[in-house]
């Protein structure tokens, strides 16, 4: 398995390429790329696996490279390197085939990981394609012993694909005992070869008169809900007219299943019912990001419910939603929470972007990952004496860009401000102004280093709208200008 590195920054690939031992991990280390261009053009002769990649170089950046790469080698697992500026861009990474990112000031281990997932993902998708091959051959054998071998003359009907799914019994061995009693009422019931996989049965039905137009298999359908008192959910494929066309089939089908959480919980759907759903929205707005920052520090559970419960019932009723644009949304949810975290307490945790089920469950998974993370920020709080300090110097950091004032920090964490002002001096070794200038000196110098947002830009972000100030004030904390501090990084 070869992996492939691509940075711009001499210092960063090289580094990326000796300081992990590659070949003990059990991947080939390709010479690394040092720009998109490049790698693009090598990519075709040396068919890397896994691609780690900085988001932003000159010219064309990670994602345009991603999504090149999703293009050519589509099995090909993509990480993209990012710096903490970079989040919300790397969100639109998820669309483009970036399966995993990194801070750029990751440890070791952590790019071992994410390089180990990214190893892993292929390993289950070489192991996936191996059994359906071999679930492929069985069903073959299956409708040629049916449909030629006995000389059945139907054998030349159109066939389609129908994939269906029982649910109601409950988990575990009811749910595979309805699957089971719902596939043999489905094999008498339609002129079809059927095959149990994983928590859905295939079929493959022959298009006869009394099924050609849907009522035949709706009907089918309605018998096996009705008799079994469950919930049925249908995704039919393309009509086809010889066994090669059968994987087009089955193809579309499960493209269509792929939807089950957007379309209801019951009914038979084909890709008609599909076709105009273009993708919703897949990045956290800014207004949202606030709401669940705030929602966090109040360590409120039955608020954060109600908040994930809402936003991804929004998500799952949006007309134009795909399962890949709710998965991305999903995601930046779970990111936001991690970004507050990073910026309240100034370390990253593991941040869990697993696929969720895009149904009514992603609400419990949403809110246990964002649970966790309002979890660990209070626990790491508790045991400090005067947690409130803590507290309210998360929310300065929260709300950098605004302009905070000693009375509004006390006002939040409901203390005097005179005796606010006394403790924060005493816990934190500055006063409330040096502490809140220090914050936002750091911050810019993080933007400044991570993107190439004007400078202006850079000042309104951290607070300030005169920029000649903002300068005074920057140069007084690191000793450059930030447009000197810009250039120090690059050299």
């Amino acid at each position: 398995m070869k992996i492939l590195i691509v940075d711009d920054e001499v210092i960063i690939r090289n580094g990326l390429c000796t300081v992990i031992d590659w070949k003990e991990l059990g991947l080939t280390l390709l010479p690394p790329a040092s720009s998109a261009e490049e790698a693009l053009a090598r990519i075709p002769v040396e068919k890397p696996n896994i691609l780690l990649t900085d988001i932003r170089m000159q010219g064309m950046d990670g994602i345009q490279l991603a999504h090149e790469v999703k293009r050519l080698l589509p099995d090909t697992e993509t990480v993209i390197l990012t710096g903490y500026d970079d989040f919300a861009y790397a969100q639109q990474a998820l669309r483009e085939g970036v399966t995993d990112y990194l801070l750029k000031t990751s440890r070791p281990e952590e790019i071992i990981k994410a390089a180990m997932k990214a190893k892993q993902r292929i390993m289950d998708k070489w192991e996936n394609a191996k059994q359906e091959t071999m679930q492929t051959a069985a069903l073959r054998s299956q409708l040629l012993d049916r449909l030629l071998i006995r000389g059945d003359e139907s054998s030349l009907a159109p066939m389609r694909v129908l994939l269906l799914a029982a649910t109601g019994w409950g988990d575990g061995a009811l749910a595979g005992l309805l699957l089971g009693a719902a596939e043999n009422m489905l094999y008498e019931l339609l002129p079809a070869v059927t095959m149990p996989k994983a928590d859905q049965i295939v079929l493959v039905v022959r298009e006869e008169a009394r099924v050609s137009d849907c009522g035949g298999l709706e009907r089918a359908i309605d018998r096996v809900r009705q008799t079994l008192k469950c919930t049925v959910f249908a995704a039919l494929g393309r009509s086809v007219a010889s066994y090669g066309e059968l994987q087009a089939s089955y193809r579309e089908a499960g493209t269509v299943f792929a939807y089950r959480g957007l379309l209801g919980a019951e009914g038979l759907y084909t890709s008609a019912d599909i076709a105009d759903r273009c993708g919703g929205r897949t990045v956290c707005s800014q207004k949202e990001e606030s709401e669940l920052a705030a929602i966090l520090m109040s360590n409120n559970g039955a608020d954060l419910r109600h908040w994930v419960n809402r936003k991804v019932r929004e998500q799952l009723e949006d007309s134009a939603a795909t399962p890949s644009s709710v998965q991305a949304f999903l995601q930046s949810m779970v990111i936001a929470g991690h970004r507050w975290l990073e910026r309240s307490q100034g370390g990253k945790p593991e941040a869990a972007l697993q696929p969720f089920e895009v149904d009514s469950r992603a609400e419990d998974e949403v809110f246990k990952l964002l649970s966790s993370v309002m979890a660990a920020f209070h626990e790491a709080i508790a045991d400090k004496p005067y947690a409130y300090i803590q507290k309210s110097i998360a929310y300065i950091k929260e709300h950098l860009e605004q302009s905070l004032s000693l009375q509004q920090v006390a006002k939040f964490v409901h203390l005097n401000p005179n005796h606010f002002s006394e403790v924060f001096k005493r816990e934190t070794g500055l006063n409330y102004i040096e502490f809140v200038t220090q914050e936002r000196m750091r911050r810019a110098a993080e933007i400044l280093q991570e993107s190439q947002a004007k400078i202006s830009e850079v000042a309104s972000r951290v607070g300030y709208e005169d920029i000649k100030y903002f300068s005074q004030q920057f140069k007084k904390h690191t000793g450059r200008t930030p447009t000197e501090f810009r250039q120090s990084v690059k050299d």
